[in-house]
C-alpha cells in the first residue's frame, strides 16, 4: 500500500458549521490524508487553529444570497483551488456547495463530493425557493458523490430531482460527524460545574428548564417553542425555557416573538457556547421544533447526555429519535401539541429517565465520531481507486465500510 499523501479539502460557508467537522479532519491526517478546511472568516477558526493542526484557507462567502458578494467570492476560490490543486474536494452547506463545487468541477479537482446537510429550499417560498432549488442541482451536478447526513434527507433530495440515487451516500445510519459520547456523559464533576451555572442563571434546583440550541431562526421553530412554552407554563408555573444560540442573518423570528423572548423573565437566552456539556446538564427535556433539518447534531449531543428529547416529523429529525423510545415526535409548527409533548415527559420523569437512557445507548451504537470519520475515509479510498490514484497509508484501526450507495 502507498504512503502517499492526499490532498483533501474540505469547505463549509459558514464558520459556525466547523462544529459539524470537529475532529473529522484531524482524523484523517491521521489516517494518511493531508486535509484542509476552507470557509469564512469566524471566532470558531481561533478555536480551531490551536486544536487541529491543518491549513485554514479564509475565505469571505455569505450565507445569504448576494449575486455581488457570491461572484467576488467565487473568483477567489477558483484561484486557490488552481493554487493548491486538491485531490478531493469535499463542500458542504448549500453557498459552499454551489460556490466550491462549480469552482471544483472547472478546476477539475478529480474526486468531488458535495456533503448535503438540509435543504433550505424546503421552508423558502417563491423566486427563493427556486433559486435554492437551482443550487441545490448545481451542487450535485458538479459532485462525483452526494453524501446525505440522513436517510429521509436522501429521500427528500430524490423526490425533488435534485439528484439521482445512485449518486447518493449514506453513511453509516446518517450524522455529518457524529458525536463524542464522552463529551456529554453525565459525571459528578459536569453535575457540580452545572449546579453553578444554574444558580448563575437564576435557576433554583427544583424548577423545571426545558432547552434548546440552535440558530434563532424561524425555520428551526423559534414562534411555536415560544407559544407552546407560554402554554406549559399554565400547568407548570415554574417551568424555565433555555434558549442557547446565536441570532443569524436570514429567517429571522416575527418581533412579537423577539419582544416575548426578552419581556418574559421565565425566558433565559445565552449566546453559543463551546461548553454546551454543562447546559444540557441543566435540561430535563430538550426541544428542537424544527421545519426542517438534515441530521440535527444537538439532538445527538442531547441524547448522549441522557435527555429526552422532542423534536418534530420535519426531514432530518424524524432519523434523530425512535419515536416513543428515546424521544416524541410532533407534527411540525403545531405548538399545541409540541406543548402537550414536553408536559407529558415533565409529568413523568421515569419515563424521560428511560428515553434519556435508552437514546444515550443508541448514540453509543451508532453515531460516535469515529463512525462517521472511518465511513468517509473509506469513502474516500473508494473514490481514489476509481479515479486510478495512489492511497494514503491504512489506519491502525481497521475502517469501519459504512458507506452505503444504492
Amino acid at each position: 500500500m502507498s504512503s502517499h499523501r492526499v490532498n483533501v479539502l474540505h469547505a463549509v460557508t459558514d464558520s459556525l458549521s466547523t462544529v459539524l467537522l470537529r475532529g473529522q479532519l484531524a482524523y484523517l491526517k491521521a489516517n494518511g490524508f493531508d486535509p484542509a478546511l476552507m470557509c469564512n472568516s469566524g471566532r470558531e477558526l481561533d478555536q480551531i487553529s490551536a486544536e487541529e493542526a491543518y491549513p485554514i484557507y479564509r475565505v469571505p462567502m455569505r450565507r445569504e444570497i448576494s449575486p455581488g458578494s457570491d461572484l467576488k467570492s467565487f473568483f477567489e476560490i477558483r484561484r486557490l483551488l488552481s493554487r493548491i490543486r486538491p485531490t478531493i474536494c469535499n463542500a458542504g452547506t448549500p453557498k459552499a456547495g454551489l460556490l466550491v463545487g462549480v469552482a471544483a468541477w472547472l478546476t477539475r479537482v478529480p474526486c468531488r463530493v458535495y456533503t448535503l446537510r438540509g435543504l433550505r429550499l424546503e421552508t423558502a417560498k417563491g423566486i427563493k425557493r427556486t433559486v435554492l432549488t437551482i443550487t441545490e442541482k448545481v451542487a450535485c451536478f458538479s459532485a462525483h458523490r452526494v453524501v446525505c447526513v440522513s436517510a429521509s434527507l436522501r429521500e427528500r433530495a430524490v423526490a425533488l430531482g435534485l439528484v439521482a440515487r445512485s449518486k447518493t451516500v449514506l453513511l453509516g445510519s446518517g450524522s455529518s460527524n457524529g458525536v463524542d459520547p464522552s463529551r456529554f456523559e453525565p459525571t459528578q464533576e459536569k453535575a457540580a460545574l452545572a449546579a453553578i451555572l444554574r444558580q448563575d442563571l437564576g435557576i433554583s434546583p427544583g424548577q423545571p428548564v426545558i432547552g434548546y440550541a440552535g440558530r434563532f431562526t424561524r425555520d428551526k421553530g423559534l414562534p411555536e417553542l415560544v407559544a407552546a412554552f407560554q402554554t406549559i407554563r399554565k400547568e407548570s408555573p415554574k417551568a424555565v425555557l433555555l434558549l442557547v444560540g446565536d441570532r443569524k442573518e436570514g429567517d429571522a423570528v416575527p418581533e412579537k416573538v423577539r419582544e416575548a423572548i426578552a419581556s418574559d423573565p421565565a425566558i433565559r437566552c445565552v449566546d453559543f457556547t463551546s461548553r454546551m456539556e454543562l447546559y444540557y446538564q441543566i435540561m430535563n427535556v430538550f426541544v428542537l421544533p424544527t421545519h426542517r433539518e438534515g441530521f440535527p447534531n444537538t439532538v445527538l449531543e442531547a441524547q448522549a447526555a441522557r435527555l429526552p428529547v422532542v423534536t418534530t416529523e420535519a426531514t432530518g429529525a424524524v432519523d434523530a429519535i425512535v419515536d416513543g423510545v428515546t424521544g416524541l415526535l410532533t407534527p411540525v409548527g403545531d405548538a399545541g401539541k409540541l406543548a402537550k409533548a414536553v408536559l407529558s415527559l415533565l409529568a413523568d420523569p421515569a419515563r424521560a429517565r428511560t428515553m434519556g437512557r435508552l437514546g444515550r445507548e443508541r448514540v453509543l451504537r451508532e453515531f460516535r465520531n469515529e463512525t462517521v470519520w472511518e465511513a468517509m475515509a473509506s469513502l474516500y479510498r473508494t473514490m481514489l481507486q476509481e479515479h486510478g490514484y495512489p492511497l494514503p497509508a491504512e489506519s491502525s484501526v481497521e475502517a469501519v465500510r459504512c458507506a452505503q450507495t444504492q
